[in-house]
This record gives structure tokens, C-alpha cells and sequence, in this order.
């Protein structure tokens, strides 16, 4: 406090001789090179979210969180050697297969994906309609003939994590954003390389390590390379493309703030990150490459934002991750629709050259036309319904069958309990997290 006073300068020359004399570059201690990355302290801005339909819109993101318990129902109709399931096959299943609702009554809502007919004890049975099943088979063709593609997508997403090692819970909670088929890691020898193997990992949990030399590069550093920005080397600033919504506007305070945040070091999510400390912009901007590149992989190009929340431990990220998609909305968007916050990328929308699309987009948007013809064959039936006069009941047969001994040995009768769906049906259970 005594040398900050004016009473003190002539203490401080006495103190501190050279100082501000011509050999002060002698005086000043050497820096590491990455030293002025640490200067970069945390600023606190807030950015007011901003609605654009244009991502609201984008049909496959909004489908994405309704198409994956149809692919899982799917998946268990095309796995029986028979190719259709008794509705009691999967009617307790529905927490398991993130159906929301009873599974029979979902399984009705797409008459043009899933075809029901009477079964034995006159059963509901179900099985694919020929479109579903043919592009069931399109499906499995990409599995097959992409495989290096989806594998190597796998090893960028475990590359990105601080041991370079994941467990296999977080892959397969990661699997549909990575358009990895459910079995893909049941057949190692077939959908891994030598580069992979299987850990015991220190919390007890069965991982999947990458030994890999090689050097990858981000999608960020990728595209700046070919635009010319960015020459291989460590340490250089890399910006990244911004996306700005239609009517947004930032304040002068806002807008400094995000120059000086595009200046600072590009860290790459492949690159070691330890000389960088926490709740600073430096770090921000490394944690905003990882989510970047992350979303980069997926096959929308979008995730809900709380399943990104089980990577936050093993990738180095904060615990308020949530901040980095809020204070950058040029990068990231957030839509809220369907009573959840999904996270999109806007350089996969906005600049179709910077992002290669996913292999298994274009079969999930077939799945969606479907989608989009059931809705039409159901309004179709209610219309002829009215018309006909009859009723708009239908039995609830999402149930176990009750079969009963008729006590002579040999027969049985089915008692199936019938109960009638109306609005108020309640869901199974709640969707897995």
C-alpha cells in the first residue's frame, strides 16, 4: 500500500532503478510462450437467447427425440427369426426403449412403419410394413459399407477425453448421436481395429482405450487450414465462423468482448490442455472447440444438452458447461421445443462445405417421411370414421395374456382383460436419461 501512494515515486526510482529505464526488457522476467493465454480472465457477459425458426424448424432435429424409440421397436421386430413380435414382448419394455407412452399405442401411432395383425389366441401381433422394411435393409447396408467412417468417429470422440479412455455406459449412451448401430461393440473383432482395447478402469467401470499415434485433426483447424488462416503450427489463434440470428444485436461491450475472445489460442480437443487454468476465456474457448467438434460427429449435428452431461468428468469440461452454448450463440443453438433444450450446431446448416454430413442422416430422413405418411393414414381414419358413425374406441391391448388351466390337461382360453385408451392414459415411465 506505501508505494502506491504519490508520496512514494521517488522510493519506488530508488527501489526499482531500471524499471522504466531503456534495459527494462532485461528487467521483465521471461514468459513461457503460452503465458498470455493465462492472462485471459473469465468475463461475465450475458447473452439474451434469440428465436430462430429456421433451427426451430429443421425436421429431422425435431423428430430425432421420437424416431429413436420407433428405430429401438424396430430393432426388436427385425431381430426375431420371424421378423414380427406379440405386442407382449415389449409392452414392459417401454421404459427400456424410451417409449413414452404404452407401447401398444405408440406401435398404432405409425400404421405406415408398423403393421399389426391378429396373432395366435388372437393376439395383436406386429411386424415392418414393406417401405419400413426396405429401409431397414438400406439401413444395415450403411453399417456395413461405413464402417471405418462410424469406427473412426468412435476414436475422435474417445481422443477427445482427458486419458484418452471411456467407459463403455458413456459410448453407449452415445451411440444413436453417433449413428452407431446398438450392437456395435457386441462384434470388437469386426467393428474395431488394433488401435482399440478393452480397460478396467480406476473407478471399477468397463472402459474402451485408444492407442493411437496419429494426429487429428479438429474440424475447426481442418477448415482454416483450407481457407488459409492457420499454418500447422502451435499456438495460433484460430476464430471461429460465426452464425449470427437474424435481429440479434450485441452491445458494445458484448462485441469487444468476443474479438478479444476469437484472438486467443485455438487448443485444439486432441491437444494437451493442462497449462490452461480453469474460469478463464482461454479455457472457454477450448471447452467451445471440444462441444464444436463434438456436435461435429453426431449425425444431426444436435443432441439434447442434458446427455451431453455424462462426458463433463472424462473430458475436462466445467461444471456449468451449459454457459458455453448460452454466451455463443453465433456457434450454438439452443431450441426448446418438444419440453427439452437441444443443442445445435449452426455451421452444419449454415455452411454445407465446412461439416461432411453423417452417412446414416439421409435413412433416418426416410424414416421420417413415414412418420409423416402415418399421421395422414390416421387422420384419414378418424375422417371415414366420422363418416361411418362409428365409434373412436380402441381396445387397449398393451397387456401380458392371462391364460387359465380349464382343469382337464389339455385346453386353455385366453382372458385378455380388455381395457379402453382415452387422453388420460398415463405413461409407462419416464424417458431414460
Amino acid at each position: 500500500m506505501l508505494l502506491t501512494r504519490p508520496t512514494s515515486k521517488t522510493l519506488r526510482k530508488l527501489l526499482f532503478p531500471y524499471q522504466n529505464s531503456i534495459f527494462s526488457s532485461l528487467y521483465q522476467p521471461q514468459n513461457p510462450a503460452y503465458t498470455h493465454t493465462q492472462k485471459s480472465n473469465y468475463v461475465n457477459v450475458y447473452m439474451k437467447w434469440k428465436k430462430d425458426s429456421y433451427f426451430d424448424t429443421i425436421e429431422h432435429i425435431d423428430k430425432s427425440i421420437v424416431l429413436k424409440p420407433i428405430i429401438n421397436l424396430k430393432n426388436c421386430i427385425t431381430e426375431d427369426p420371424n421378423g414380427c413380435i406379440p405386442i407382449y414382448e415389449v409392452s414392459k419394455r417401454g421404459f427400456e426403449l424410451d417409449v413414452p407412452m404404452k407401447v401398444a399405442k405408440f406401435l398404432r401411432k405409425y400404421p405406415s412403419i408398423f403393421e399389426e395383425f391378429a396373432g395366435e389366441y388372437n393376439h395383436p401381433w406386429f411386424k415392418l410394413t414393406p417401405e419400413a422394411a426396405e429401409i431397414d435393409r438400406e439401413e444395415k447396408r450403411v453399417y456395413e459399407d461405413c464402417r471405418v467412417d462410424l469406427r473412426y468417429r468412435l476414436k475422435k470422440l474417445i481422443l477427445m477425453s482427458k486419458e484418452k479412455v471411456l467407459p463403455l455406459k458413456i459410448i453407449q449412451g452415445m451411440e444413436w448421436f453417433l449413428g452407431l448401430p446398438d450392437d456395435f461393440l457386441h462384434y470388437p473383432e469386426k467393428n474395431l481395429d488394433e488401435s482399440f482395447r478393452f480397460v478396467r478402469m480406476e473407478d471399477g467401470l468397463e472402459g474402451l482405450a485408444v492407442d493411437s499415434g496419429e494426429k487429428v485433426l479438429s474440424v475447426v483447424k481442418r477448415n482454416a487450414m483450407k481457407k488459409g488462416v492457420y499454418s500447422g503450427g502451435p499456438m495460433e489463434a484460430i476464430e471461429f465462423p460465426l452464425f449470427p440470428s437474424k435481429g440479434l444485436r450485441l452491445r458494445n461491450k458484448i462485441e469487444d468482448w468476443l474479438k478479444e475472445f476469437q484472438k486467443l489460442t485455438y487448443v485444439s480437443p486432441y491437444e494437451d490442455f493442462s497449462h490452461l487454468r480453469p474460469d478463464t476465456d482461454a479455457s472457454e474457448k477450448r471447452v467451445v472447440g471440444l462441444l464444436h467438434e463434438l456436435l461435429s460427429l453426431f449425425v444431426e449435428h444436435s443432441a439434447e444438452r442434458k446427455k451431453l452431461k455424462c462426458l463433463k468428468k472424462y473430458m475436462g469440461l466445467p461444471q456449468k458447461v451449459h454457459r458455453a452454448f448460452e454466451r455463443h450463440p453465433g456457434i450454438f443453438y439452443l431450441s426448446y421445443k418438444n419440453k427439452t433444450c437441444t443443442v445445435i450446431l449452426k455451421e452444419a446448416y449454415c455452411d454445407e462445405s465446412a461439416i461432411e454430413k453423417h452417412p446414416l442422416l439421409e435413412v433416418r430422413k426416410k424414416y421420417i417421411r413415414l412418420m409423416r405418411e402415418s399421421a395422414v393414414i390416421l387422420k384419414n381414419r378418424r375422417v371415414n370414421g366420422r363418416l361411418a358413425g362409428g365409434g373412436n374406441m380402441e381396445p387397449d391391448l398393451d397387456l401380458e395374456p392371462k391364460i387359465e388351466d380349464r382343469g382337464d390337461g389339455g385346453n386353455t382360453e385366453v382372458d385378455l382383460d380388455l381395457d379402453y385408451e382415452n387422453e388420460n392414459d398415463q405413461r409407462d415411465g419416464e424417458c431414460s436419461q
